[in-house]
């Protein structure tokens, strides 16, 4: 076969992904008012535009709305094999927010090119998905080679745990029909040297925990030795959930059992590639890591529960701070979940602990917004061929299987839905990639041999199920 070019890839989609690049489309959880700030549709009807233009043979292109919800945008490509059922692949076109100062030279919304990288936010994570999907289907056609009817689902609440999702899922449940295969783009990668799938993901469990004491703020001389700080007790309930000396992850129900195989896994990464999960972190000198072998630190990245305040209101910035007893304090929690523990069921756990016996009846109020991990189903002998021959073909290296730590919502539900589907979920976030951070990277190589590896996917999947 020919596969995609980088070349072909710069001329057909390139521009495209570029000006995807420029558009602030922040997903509703760090923006509330982005029905009014228009960009996710603005981004939802660029990608359109672009799928409508691609030389398919028989294809719908259309955005599923829902009123109050993110859109959906769906690319139905009819099948080119006498085959039954569908393939979905997935992606995702909302975006993290830009999180701080990105280095000298880039800019979230300012698309940059350095050799083959491109640098913006959320080209990596995920907005190459449509442009990977479709390239590798109009390739596979101008090709003439076979491929069953495949739906491209673009959805674009993902960066908020998906919380469209289910609701669209629900109108699209006759027109996807028999689900066999699902493709997930949204994922990482250890090296750029293969193609790399993931077998499981961790759930997140966001809360957002605020406490008050006071009515409205009030002079430290007057008030402090007599209203307990809000902060404090705050930092009272947090030490229920988390052991401040060692990170460990208290509530027992948040811990789930690691089985055997991946454990095994884990060790025979490590002692291939080393130290995975500690070797790419940006940390300080001297910094001494978490867990106490590059094994244990895979295992906590991809099976343990962990803590990471990731927001705070109710304080001021260190310039405004003035000699004030605040009245309240407000954190954003965002706990990683074992894949086989139940995000819903955590959710009800964390509230419970945080709002039983409150120090000093203080008033505490918790939000919560859980997602679900996910493991991989045991592979069908067809799937596992494929992988192997699509990694050597594009990569020219033998495939590789590896936990993720991150969550992708979709796979849960869709694996509810679809209990016998089959799953290959994949990406382009490896290292340096600096998916949700500073400076998010998108290798443009990994990108095409990850397009060229799907259409083999594909390809295998046709001759397969073909009757």
């Amino acid at each position: 076969m020919s596969p995609i070019s980088l070349e072909s890839f710069e001329r057909d989609a390139l521009p495209t992904l570029l000006a995807y690049g420029e558009i602030p489309a922040i997903s509703p959880a760090y923006d509330e008012h982005w029905r009014e700030h228009g960009e996710i549709e603005r981004a939802t009807q660029l990608l359109a535009q672009w799928a409508r233009d691609r030389a398919l043979a028989d294809f719908s292109v259309y955005v599923q709305t829902i009123e109050g919800r993110t859109p959906v945008l769906i690319v139905d490509v009819a099948a080119t094999a006498p085959t039954i059922g569908t393939v979905v692949l997935y992606g995702h076109l909302d975006k993290q927010p830009p999180l701080g100062d990105w280095s000298e030279g880039l800019a979230p919304f300012s698309p940059t090119r350095r050799g083959d990288q491109l640098f913006a936010r959320g080209l990596a994570d995920d907005g190459y998905a449509t442009f990977a999907t479709l390239s590798a289907l109009e390739d596979m056609e101008r090709q003439g080679m076979a491929h069953a009817r495949c739906v491209v689902l673009i959805e674009a609440s993902e960066e908020s745990g998906s919380p469209d999702l289910l609701a669209h899922l629900d109108l699209l449940a006759t027109q996807l029909g028999d689900v066999e295969l699902l493709i997930c783009l949204d994922s990482g990668a250890i090296t750029y040297d293969r193609l790399w799938v993931t077998t499981s993901l961790r759930g997140n469990l966001i809360a957002h925990v605020r406490v008050d004491v006071l009515e409205r703020g009030q002079h430290s001389g007057s008030s402090s030795g007599v209203v307990p700080s809000s902060f404090r007790i705050l930092r009272q309930l947090l030490d229920r959930v988390e052991d401040a000396a060692t990170g460990r992850v208290l509530i027992p129900e948040l811990h789930g059992e690691i089985p055997e195989s991946h454990r095994v896994a884990a060790a025979a990464m490590t002692a291939e590639f080393g130290d995975v999960a500690g070797d790419e972190q940006p940390t300080i000198s001297g910094l001494e890591l978490m867990g106490d072998t590059p094994t244990d630190r895979l295992l906590q990245r991809t099976w343990s529960p962990t803590l990471s305040i990731t927001g705070a209101g109710g304080v001021p910035s260190v310039e405004n701070a003035g000699n004030v007893l605040r009245p309240f304090t407000e954190l954003v929690l965002s706990l990683r979940l074992p894949p086989n523990v139940n995000g819903d069921d955590a959710a009800k756990v964390l509230t419970r602990v945080l709002t039983s016996d409150v120090p000093s009846n203080a008033r505490v109020t918790v939000t919560t917004s859980p997602a679900t991990g996910w493991l991989a189903p045991p592979l069908a002998p067809w799937l596992e061929s494929a992988l192997e021959e699509a990694s050597v073909a594009t990569f020219g290296k033998s495939v590789g299987y590896c936990g993720e730590g991150g969550t992708i919502p979709f796979l849960a539900q869709l694996g509810e839905r679809y209990p016998a589907v089959q799953f290959v979920a994949t990406g382009v976030l490896g290292p340096g990639s600096n998916a949700h951070g500073i400076d998010e990277m998108l290798d443009l190589p990994t990108m095409i041999n990850v397009a060229n590896a799907v259409s083999h996917i594909l390809s295998a999947h046709a001759a397969a199920t073909s009757r």
